[in-house]
């Protein structure tokens, strides 16, 4: 199987998995810290695994683990006891693995004597590096064989590897051990009651790698210390009544920070990684939800995603890749796994939705004040994007966007539900392509409105004035084909014969939250949303119980996904479900509790009446970018927040459930300003807006309405001006 048709869940990591992540490095291993190469373990570092084995023993002997603890996303501690040959007394050897993810690994390794006698014992740390592609480890198949060469130096291991014309490298940095060629092995006396202590590197064989991890600054921070103090620096600080709410959003901050990453063509545009640990890399659905769901914290990164993703758009047809011109990327890969399934090109295209998503955020990001200029070099990207939804993405000129891939080794279904089985009838028949999917149609809807109000704002009525009526034009046409009466939902998707793909989904909720449902049909859709067959308890499900297709433990199927949630949840306000919307951020919320604030890719779709704790899905990511900023986006949708820099106004009419508490958020970015907000029993307030813009209670613009009012203002406007020769 072709990696980028690979399924999109990975196998189990192994029980108690911990994953540290910083950039576009991460590693998974096992609760007492080894890397066991029998698990999809590793240190990976820009997609290739570059340190597949490392395992501590004692005298032989492995480590029972007693903790495992993440400090930081990129730091955790682990703290193990050395198993005792006769298996009865307790062990007087503890040992402490502080390990840190930057360019590589550093790991300090302490080991406590606890007894009142000393002793001397062997601690060995084996050393096996595959150089193994991500795809290769994610599927469990292991497709090269490199060839190897190892060298033991005096405070060095050094393993070279080669295949084909590619060479990788990786160092292990010690002092004072034995080295051999497959292990580090320090002989040590420990007294009674004392400790010995070291500290091994493990990096990449690039120039310049070891000094990202040994030169801490003048107050003995690391690389990734400073980075997040920076982070922590520019972005709100949040006070909640609530605590554990308080604790799950400022675990999304910390999530958010460490998933960050540097485009390596511009050191200044920084873009959110889709998740760990498969999916390291910029995505373009993926880092554009999330970037967008991040505005509150840090529009810069709506930004620099855009930007990136902009010198990556499609220039040619590429039936390999399923590049074509105007196209935004699905994702980039950066090692070999590209020439292992599509003819070595690292971007690959096979996405339905982050081209219209590429407009919907550029739409939010020209609200949030930047510079026209910023924006004003964005939208000739923004007019291919527009190219390529009405010659590529509507192939047959039915007005509906729809996807089919390009050769078979592509991604099957290619909306977020991306999963082979993703897109099914209510009987659990798979749909046929082409297949236009109701969410997307939405996602084109504001599309068009959000680059018919940028052209309003730069004069250009001709161009606005047509795109407003395609989005008319639209919206009546799904509400009449997608639009299942007998059922009182719509389809989720039509398929290859244009027949409606009648399953009862999320995707609906979608629509809810880009104004592409009639008012009058939206009643029935947060009933249905809300219904025991959709609604679990911790969140709205993927799909309804009573589909053919169910699966609570399915990956697309019936499982729960937070992101999902939180734009339902924002769909349902804006249609004014107040009560709707506050029962799923607070089910979604509920359940951060139970991974330490921390949410998960998605979880099992299980009754909450059957099971009182939400059941982990075996193989999700975590962190991952949609689901550290759902949180976010939960409660900015409850604040019912947001600013329109470019028309002086910032709206906010809070629906905070009491349960919350009061809310203190200061450092908060708009427009280029710093701002203090509060809201206690249910009253805001804002401090410090920029100049000229003013604090409005009550119902937010949106971009329908922003079109709406841009055009009747350019109206306006021409019907004053006078008349050449009067």
């Amino acid at each position: 199987m072709a990696g980028w048709n690979a399924d999109t869940a990975a196998g189990p990591l192994g029980a108690g998995t911990v994953t540290l992540v910083e950039g576009s490095s991460f590693c998974i291993s096992s609760p007492n810290g080894d890397i066991n190469a029998e698990h999809p373990h590793g240190l990976f570092v820009q997609d290739a695994r570059i340190l597949s084995g490392w395992s501590l023993t004692v005298d032989d002997r492995p480590l029972e683990p007693l903790a495992a603890e993440i400090k930081e996303p990129y730091r955790a501690l682990f703290v193990g006891r050395v198993t005792r040959s006769d298996g009865y007394a307790d062990s007087t050897l503890l040992v402490e693995r502080l390990r840190e993810v930057g360019a590589g690994i550093q790991e300090q390794v302490t080991v406590r004597n606890y007894s009142p006698e000393p002793t001397e014992c062997v601690i060995a740390l084996s050393v096996e590096a595959d150089f193994a592609d991500l795809f290769e480890v994610k599927e469990a198949r292991i497709q090269r064989r490199w060839d190897e060469t190892r060298k033991a130096d005096r405070d060095m291991l050094t393993i070279q590897a080669v295949w084909q014309d590619i060479t990788k490298g990786m160092d292990v940095h010690v002092t004072g051990a034995d080295i051999t060629e497959d292990a580090v092995v320090y002989r040590v006396s420990l007294p009674a009651r004392g400790y010995w202590s070291t500290v091994l590197t493990v990096l990449p064989s690039n120039e310049g790698a070891a000094a990202a991890f040994v030169h801490p600054d003048r107050d003995g921070l690391s690389p990734r210390d400073q980075r997040r103090r920076e982070w922590v620096a520019k972005i709100p600080v949040l006070q909640m009544g609530n605590r554990s709410i308080e604790r799950t959003l400022r675990r999304s901050y910390d999530d958010l920070g460490a998933l960050r990453i540097e485009d390596p063509n511009h050191s200044d545009r920084v873009v959110v990684a889709a998740g760990a640990p498969w999916f390291m890399t910029l995505f373009g659905r993926d880092s554009l939800w999330a970037s967008v769901m991040a505005m509150p914290v840090d529009p810069s990164l709506a930004l620099g995603t855009l930007q990136t993703l902009a010198d990556r758009q499609g220039t040619v047809v590429d039936q390999m890749t399923e590049e074509e011109p105007g196209k935004i990327l699905h994702e980039v890969r950066l090692d070999v796994s590209s020439g292992l399934s599509l003819g070595g090109k690292s971007n690959y295209y096979g996405s339905i939705d982050a081209t219209p998503l590429f407009l919907m955020v550029l739409g939010a990001v020209s609200r949030w004040g930047f510079a026209k200029e910023t924006i004003a070099a964005l939208l000739p990207h923004a007019d291919r994007a527009l190219e390529w939804i009405l010659k590529y993405g509507d192939r047959d000129s039915d007005g509906f966007v729809e996807y089919e891939r390009l050769n078979d080794q592509g991604l099957i279904n290619q909306g977020w539900k991306d999963s082979w089985d993703g897109i099914n009838f209510a009987d659990g028949t798979l749909a046929e392509p082409p297949i236009a999917l109701c969410e997307v149609q939405a996602y084109v809807y504001v599309a068009y409105l959000s680059r018919a109000w940028l052209a309003y704002d730069t004069g250009d009525t001709a161009l606005g004035n047509e795109l407003a009526d395609r989005a008319a034009k639209l919206k009546k046409q799904f509400n009449e084909q997608f639009w299942m009466p007998e059922r009182g939902y719509y389809a989720i998707a039509l398929d290859g014969k244009k027949r409606q793909v009648d399953a009862c989904a999320s995707n609906m909720g979608h629509c809810l939250l880009q104004g592409l449902i009639d008012e009058d049909k939206a009643p029935q859709v947060a009933e249905r949303l809300m219904s025991p067959e959709m609604f679990s308890g911790w969140g709205v499900r993927t799909l309804a119980s009573d589909m053919g297709a169910y699966n609570p433990a399915s990956y697309h199927n019936g499982s729960v996904w937070p992101h999902d949630n939180a734009i339902v949840a924002a769909g349902l306000l804006r249609y004014g479900f107040i009560a709707e919307a506050q029962q799923i951020a607070t089910g979604i919320l509920d359940a951060a509790e139970y991974s330490d604030g921390r949410l998960p890719e998605l979880f099992c779709g299980f009754s909450r009446e059957q099971l009182a704790v939400p059941v982990p899905y075996p193989t999700a990511c975590s962190p991952q970018a949609w689901a550290a900023t759902a949180p976010i986006q939960l409660v900015t949708s409850l604040m019912r927040y947001d600013p329109v820099v470019s028309a002086g106004g910032v709206w906010m009419d809070p629906v905070l459930p009491e349960s919350y508490g009061q809310l203190h958020i200061t450092n908060a970015p708009l427009g280029g300003s710093r701002v203090t907000i509060d809201i206690a029993d249910s009253v805001p307030s804002v401090q410090g807006l920029p100049e000229g813009m003013t604090f409005h209670r009550g119902h937010r613009p949106w971009m329908s309405e922003l079109v709406e009012q841009a055009a009747q203002r350019r109206a306006e406007a021409r019907s004053q001006e006078v008349p050449k020769g009067q």
